[in-house]
């Protein structure tokens, strides 16, 4: 048999892209080879600085991995980009970070570098260094003003999974590097209290890596030297409830358990997400000597089958120990069932599990029970002898001073209420009615057109009772309107951006135009962030689109009539708006010159319809001036015209018309919708007859 012949293919020489990626993986391997010779002469071939082989790793990357300034030097003279990332978003200086090399660091950063420059992880320089124990690049970094209490930065879709947020205190605890940790704290402010997208701390993430074997030395000695000093959050918990005393008992390290128990102001019966104490994982560990200490600080016995578990361990001493300190069978719990819909699940567990009673008070401060994230702090679920609350955690002088502002809220209805209050351990527990959503969760949710008017009236009436008692609230943002399982709407203010107004206009004006973003906001259904909706986001020729537009624009334009004023808004008229309309005619009827009031010099705006017999149906026309008293009658086209047109009508009603047009207030409205916005201006602008626009309820 005859050999096979090559094909065209096999016999032909390869193409230019294909010997442009031959060249790029050969440069790459000889500079992680340091092969700085086969480098010079790969480039002199045509080997690209730029390219990039798998996972986005240029010959610059690869450079500084290897550690040779001689390479990263000569690759930067020949073009290569210091900014170029790997497909993680990685650059050249962060890589410099982690080989701890402070040269190369040098050398890229006289490229114009972002030294805070993150990759897509959120991982910075100074955090890697931290992470990789790099004490000299770590310190460099810092001199160049690197941000030491820098939070990791995550995508949005990570962060709702409360992913990132670590620092790079927290990378180095986890790494279990000592002497990174004293540096950072000692040296360069880190602080200890700052909390991930999970509220861990940093003695958290410490104590979670000391309960493997590998890291329990170094851990025991983080977590010494960060106690030590005092001021870091004994109370701080894990995702999953633990406190750092409990991971302490996990790690089985008495002393850090003795150590933790001198903090006045841990509590030694707090309990995890499934009701574990510390002292039931020492039993549950058999750990005889950490659950002794416990038991002689005080710890509950009666909490958990204590003596169950040390039968089960057959830990004979164990169980004789708890004897003595009076263990006994834990209650049980009834069924019960929430009223709540949207918090149900996690109500029933706080039902269930065991926790530490502060008062009447029962709470879980950890994030399954967190309902909002506000800046002074999370929002907690809690149940007040048996009523379901929302729990605001402060320290006492902050929770005190609040505690003053909401006893002047107790007449106000659309102000977030307190319902009651607990004090423990320098802290003050403030609960409030369960709410379900707040007004941005509401209207994301909603999937159906509907009138916002009632819950804008809500909104304006709690933007007025925070006016009356002398605040102007400065934050008037979605999430801080709360909405209960019956829809109303109360105003709350847990960052604590409110201000005394004292006199100054501005403080009220900048709530009255941020209420206007607000109400464009709801209008438009949340479909943009409330800094970016503007009025041309409004549907035009939708119902009441000219008198929210107008509303919209009173209330940034610093309006003579104030929130009181424009809370009795013609948007806010519902069916009223047609009994205004005809009414009017009946106020001016006698007025001997009563086109006049309409071409007023205060009048702005031109009549928009100057030729409205013409746009009405002819039928209709020709019925209404039809003789009367053998007298017929032809109507002008001015407004006072229209208006004697429309409460004739509607007082004079006829089948035939009814027939023809519908309902003649929808009929008009459509027709006419920018009339009542015309006529409601032109008489509010004159003094003399602004009393004609005056509608005292508006909930008809």
């Amino acid at each position: 048999m005859e050999p096979r012949a090559l094909s065209e293919q096999e016999t032909s020489t390869p193409s230019s892209t294909e010997r442009a990626e031959v060249l790029a993986r050969k440069l790459n391997t000889a500079v992680r080879d340091s092969d700085v010779k086969y480098v010079l002469e790969l480039l002199k071939e045509g080997a690209d600085v730029n390219s990039k082989v798998e996972s986005g790793w240029t010959p610059l990357q690869s450079a500084v991995q290897a550690d040779s300034e001689e390479l990263v030097r000569l690759l930067l003279d020949r073009g290569a980009c210091p900014h170029a990332r790997k497909d993680n978003g990685g650059t050249a200086f962060i890589e410099a970070a982690m080989v701890g090399n402070v040269s190369i660091l040098k050398l890229l950063l006289d490229y114009g570098l972002d030294i805070n420059d993150h990759d897509d992880n959120g991982f910075t320089a100074f955090m890697e260094a931290a992470w990789y124990g790099k004490e000299e690049a770590l310190e460099f970094l810092y001199s160049k003003g690197a941000d030491v209490n820098l939070r990791r930065a995550v995508s949005e879709e990570n962060e709702k999974l409360y992913k990132g947020g670590e620092t790079a205190l927290m990378d180095a605890c986890r790494k279990g590097h000592l002497s990174i940790v004293k540096t950072l704290v000692q040296e360069m402010g880190a602080d200890v209290n700052v909390c991930d997208n999970k509220d861990r701390n940093a003695l958290i993430h410490v104590l979670r890596e000391g309960c493997a074997k590998k890291r329990y030395e170094s851990a025991v000695s983080i977590a010494r030297f960060l106690l030590d000093p005092g001021g870091i959050d004994v109370n701080s918990k894990d995702e999953c409830g633990k406190t750092p005393l409990i991971l302490a008992v996990e790690m089985q390290s008495a002393d850090l358990v003795e150590a933790l128990l001198e903090k006045g102001e841990i509590d030694i019966d707090d309990a995890d997400e499934e009701g574990n104490t510390a002292l039931m994982v020492a039993v549950e560990k058999d750990d005889y000597n950490i659950a002794k200490l416990l038991c002689e600080k005080g710890a509950r016995t009666d909490v958990g089958n204590l003596i169950a578990v040390a039968n089960r361990n057959r830990a004979h001493n164990m169980a004789r120990l708890l004897r003595q300190y009076h263990a006994r069978v834990p209650e049980t719990f009834e069924d019960w069932e929430p009223n709540s819909k949207r918090w149900r699940d996690q109500l029933k567990k706080l039902y269930q599990i065991y926790r530490p009673m502060i008062g009447k008070l029962k709470t879980f401060q950890y994030i399954q029970q967190r309902i909002q994230n506000t800046s002074q702090g999370g929002i907690y679920l809690g149940l007040y002898g048996g009523t379901e609350v929302a729990v605001r955690i402060c320290r006492s002088t902050e929770g005190d001073k609040e505690k003053m502002f909401f006893e002047k809220c107790g007449n106000c209805e659309r102000l977030l209420k307190l319902f009651q209050f607990e004090k423990a351990r320098g802290y003050m527990y403030l609960c409030f009615p369960l709410w379900e959503k707040n007004l941005e969760e509401h209207l994301q949710e909603s999937e159906e057109t509907v009138d916002y008017k009632d819950p804008l009236k809500m909104i304006f009436q709690a933007v007025r009772e925070l006016h009356s008692l002398g605040f102007a609230h400065q934050d008037l943002h979605p999430r801080n309107f709360l909405i209960d399982l019956g829809e109303k709407i109360y105003l709350a203010d847990f960052d604590n951006k409110r201000v005394l107004i004292e006199g100054k206009n501005e403080l009220v004006n900048s709530d009255l135009e941020a209420l206007g973003r607000l109400v464009l906001y709801v209008l438009t259904r949340g479909s943009k962030p409330l800094q970016q909706v503007s009025t041309k986001d409004l549907a035009a020729g939708s119902p009441d689109y000219n008198e929210a537009l107008d509303l919209v624009i009173s209330l940034g334009a610093r309006d003579d009539r104030g929130l009181e004023g424009l809370s009795k808004h013609p948007y806010f008229w519902s069916r009223q708006t047609f009994k205004f309309l005809k009414s009017i005619w009946n106020k001016i009827k006698d007025l001997q010159n009563r086109q006049a009031i309409f071409q007023a010099p205060n009048v702005t705006q031109s009549f928009p319809y100057p030729s409205w017999t013409k746009e009405v149906d002819p039928v209709v026309l020709k019925i209404m001036s039809k003789p009367v008293k053998g007298m017929s009658y032809e109507y002008k086209d001015d407004v006072t015209e229209l208006l004697r047109f429309i409460r004739n009508m509607d007082e004079h009603p006829n089948r035939r018309i009814t027939n023809k047009i519908g309902d003649h207030a929808e009929y008009f409205f459509r027709l006419f919708p920018e009339l009542t916005m015309y006529v409601y201006n032109s008489l509010r602008q004159q003094p003399k007859y602004s009393h004609f626009v005056d509608i005292q309820d508006t909930s008809l």
